[in-house]
């Protein structure tokens, strides 16, 4: 391990490459097996690794270190995976990925999990900002440009799954394209990360800075105090239908690829008035449905 700086320590596992802000100690990690990837530049407090060991790979999620892009208390990001822990186990279902084992290390948390060959939509490590929309290995650009249909196959995993978490009692927090994967060979969605969902009934105590994407957030999930509830998950699927069939947070028409129907039960999902969305993702979903098949 050598210093770059005062504030970057790099790391090195097998032939896989990592920068943190201070020294940790990874030796409980080797056992696991070989690390074969990482993904170091989350701002949440968590790295994760790929790992593979008797030709069986896995998802490592690790919180306690200092990553680059992470400026709060470690400690905190320990308790926020440790916590999730519950929530893998509640809302375990075919279109979410697998929790096999989690554990405490001396320094931190690890979760393990499934591998899935999938890519993220919102790789923003690789793919910031305009080249995510416009790079022919971006996985946000190559998953729009399958056909329609294949993306409504996908947009039903993802609205099926949540009309679960709903039926489970539970509101998705911080859902948003990067917590969706895309397996591009085999055309199967999985959802990756439901760190910060919450048991209802649920409120905003954060304020503006309320978990989540501001594409993807409903107005309520920027204002202390508001009430967080199927309502505001059926806002945030409209605008994942948008991110995927339409102009993201441009929600006219003539940015939309799936039909005059379609459209119209996306526009009303994302009302910025509570009382016109439909009451639940439930609901939601069967308007969907049925505008879907004509």
């Amino acid at each position: 391990m050598d210093h770059l700086s005062s504030k970057t320590v790099v790391f090195s596992f097998n032939d896989v490459i990592f920068q943190l802000q201070e020294h940790h100690d990874f030796e409980w990690l080797r056992s696991l097996g070989n690390v074969f990837c990482v993904f170091d530049q989350q701002d949440s407090g968590n790295i994760c690794f790929g790992i593979e060991k008797d030709g069986k790979k896995r998802f490592v999620k690790y919180a306690g270190a200092r990553p680059l892009e992470f400026s709060g208390n470690p400690q905190d990001a320990v308790s926020r995976l440790s916590d999730a822990v519950s929530l893998y186990l509640a809302l375990n279902h075919s279109h979410l990925i697998l929790m096999i084992d989690h554990f405490r290390t001396d320094s931190g948390y690890a979760v393990i999990f499934e591998w899935f060959e999938g890519e993220c939509l919102h790789s923003h490590w690789n793919f910031a900002e305009a080249p995510k929309h416009t790079h022919p290995d971006s996985p946000f650009y190559k998953y729009k440009q399958m056909p329609i249909e294949k993306r409504l196959k996908s947009l039903d995993a993802i609205f099926s799954f949540h009309a679960y978490v709903e039926s489970k009692g539970y509101v998705a927090v911080d859902f948003y394209d990067g917590s969706i994967l895309y397996d591009f060979a085999n055309h199967v969605t999985k959802i990756c990360d439901i760190d910060f969902y919450r048991k209802t009934p649920a409120v905003n105590d954060i304020g503006e800075k309320f978990w989540g994407a501001k594409r993807s957030k409903a107005p309520e999930e920027f204002e202390l105090g508001a009430q967080i509830d199927s309502k505001t998950n059926v806002f945030t699927m409209g605008a994942i239908a948008f991110g995927l069939l339409g102009g993201e947070m441009d929600h006219s028409f003539s940015k939309w690829e799936a039909g005059k129907l379609l459209y119209e039960v996306a526009l009303r999902a994302v009302s910025e008035d509570r009382e016109l969305r439909y009451e639940n993702v439930n609901t939601f979903k069967s308007f969907w449905d049925e505008a879907k098949d004509f």
